[in-house]
């Protein structure tokens, strides 16, 4: 009986551990994602139907996806279940993660159920509600302080073992819950980063190796998730968007130990961000193609890896402006490729691109939405009327709101 005894304390221990949202599903019933060439497919080798968005705000310093001053997390789900999206990109910040820290710009009148909760909890909560809609979510380490963006992984205030620690932490709460489903690394490398050197220090495509590892190593099932750079690839010239450069991946490859979850993810954004060369060229938009194939998009047609387009979006959606041909002529090239997407993004307080909310946080975008049916796909629990297609410079940044 003692050791029966012992034995229960030490399950209830590592159930606690790990928090609520990853007790409760047998190894069975879990539906996780790997690859395949360059798709995503689940347990059954089905590939995968996702329609994503960004909902930011856990990276600000309200350590609480953003909107929840003036609606309810469960109705902000609803609506984002019902326009047929069902998959979350969240991005975080490792400051939340630190003792002491707590949410705020919560409503708590409309969201009871959060009031109290850390700013890991809130994190628990909505990977709960996802789950009940059929959702999926991607981790994203978007900054290591709420304050600051940053070229490199880490800072002086993060180094690269609580980086690491903190994404095995996740890894472990996660662990049976196939909600989460995947490590976006770190948000838009870029800068003093190379790909490709062989400098520890900076070189972003041996540092993604190793937090990638340390996941694996912890849950085999996550996607791991990696941008590029700007600039500075071995053998190569030139620079792109923050994120957006993956020359480098033809010739130094991210390489994981546990095959078949890697996943590239580019950022790429129009002339409503920064000026760009190639937004210039005498034949726009026809160039865009190729240099979306020459950055990243050869990687999904030499069928090297998938492509996860991470971040893109634009106030413009129109066929006349500068803007509004980029988004479009994108989308068509994510529909032509069959690419995976997350949108950004649903906030409305996203400075240089707007959202899929409008500014009361409860109106639909319906122009840009018209945009996004061209590439969505149905998916259970959404909406199924969609029918499916088969730097230089700063990237997306927000004027951020405060309650």
């Amino acid at each position: 009986m003692k050791w029966i005894g012992t034995c229960l304390l030490l399950v209830a221990v590592l159930i606690s551990s790990t928090g609520a949202t990853a007790a409760g599903k047998p190894a069975t019933s879990l539906s996780y994602y790997h690859t395949s060439g360059n798709q995503i497919v689940d347990a059954k080798g089905k590939p995968a139907s996702f329609n994503g968005v960004n909902w930011f705000g856990f990276e600000t310093g309200n350590f609480s996806p953003h909107g929840l001053w003036t609606r309810s997390l469960d109705s902000m789900l609803d609506q984002l279940a019902k326009e047929g999206y069902n998959l979350l990109r969240i991005p975080y910040t490792n400051e939340m993660l630190l003792p002491g820290k707590k949410p705020s710009g919560i409503d708590y009148v409309k969201n009871p159920d959060l009031k109290g909760l850390t700013p890991l909890q809130l994190l628990d909560k909505l990977v709960q509600k996802a789950e009940k809609r059929g959702m999926k979510i991607i981790l994203d380490r978007h900054r290591p302080q709420a304050s600051e963006q940053a070229e490199r992984w880490y800072t002086q205030a993060v180094p690269e073992k609580t980086w690491i620690k903190d994404w095995t932490m996740l890894a472990k709460r996660y662990l049976a819950n196939d909600t989460v489903i995947g490590a976006d690394l770190h948000n838009e490398p870029h800068g003093s980063v190379c790909w490709g050197c062989g400098d520890s220090d900076s070189d972003w495509r041996l540092a993604a190796e190793r937090a990638g590892n340390a996941i694996l190593a912890v849950n085999p099932d996550w996607l791991i998730i990696v941008e590029g750079v700007d600039a500075n690839v071995k053998g190569q010239s030139g620079s792109y968007w923050w994120g957006g450069n993956l020359l480098g991946v033809r010739k130094y490859p991210v390489r994981l130990k546990v095959p078949n979850q890697l996943v590239y993810s580019p950022h790429d954004y129009g002339p409503g961000v920064s000026s760009q060369p190639w937004f210039a060229d005498r034949t726009f938009p026809a160039n865009l193609s190729g240099v979306w194939d020459a950055n990243w998009g050869y990687i999904h047609k030499e069928k090297i890896a998938p492509i996860l387009l991470g971040e893109f979006g634009g106030r413009n959606v129109d066929s006349t402006s500068k803007e509004g041909k980029w988004q479009n002529a994108l989308v068509d090239y994510i529909g032509q490729n069959d690419l995976y997407w997350t949108y950004w993004c649903l906030n409305p307080n996203s400075g240089d691109t707007g959202g899929l909310l409008l500014d009361d946080w409860q109106t639909w975008n319906k122009p840009k939405q018209k945009m996004l049916a061209r590439i969505m796909k149905p998916v259970n629990g959404g909406n199924k009327s969609a029918t499916p297609k088969h730097t230089a410079g700063p990237a997306s940044e927000w004027l951020q709101v405060e309650a």
